[in-house]
């Protein structure tokens, strides 16, 4: 349950991610495309470039004023740790973790015998022992 959790997170991680890239890259070349008969080609892309810049700057400075130190969170139950780390990770490394799932992914589908060697030690890793 925990697995299928973390996958469907790491899903939607790279959901959200690609929609964001298709967004961003559709409204500049729209704005370029605005631009392109009034300013030409050069102008055109260097209005984009600039308007990009500031949108980065902007992101930049909101990004440094939310930082703060995060407060030390108190120990997880060891079933809940795997997918509490997982989860955070997405959040603070998102670019990472979208890469990590697509070589995950690249992976299991050259050798499924591996993945399911791996999900059955994730698995296996969270269950108490038994006495």
């Amino acid at each position: 349950m925990i697995f299928e959790k973390t996958l469907t997170t790491l899903a939607a991680a790279a959901a959200i991610a690609a929609a964001a890239a298709v967004s961003v890259f559709a409204a500049a070349f729209a704005l370029f495309a605005v631009l392109q008969p009034h300013l030409g080609a050069a102008g055109g892309a260097a209005v984009v470039a600039a308007v990009a810049a500031v949108v980065v700057g902007i992101a930049g400075l909101l990004a440094a004023r939310k930082a703060e130190v995060k407060p030390s969170h108190p120990a997880a139950p060891d079933g809940f740790a795997f997918a509490e780390r997982a989860i955070e990770m997405v959040k603070d490394r998102p670019i990472l973790t979208i890469g990590a799932g697509l070589a995950a992914g690249i992976i299991a589908l050259r050798n499924p015998a591996l993945a399911a060697i791996v999900a059955k030690a994730l698995l296996d890793s969270q269950r108490p022992p038994q006495r």
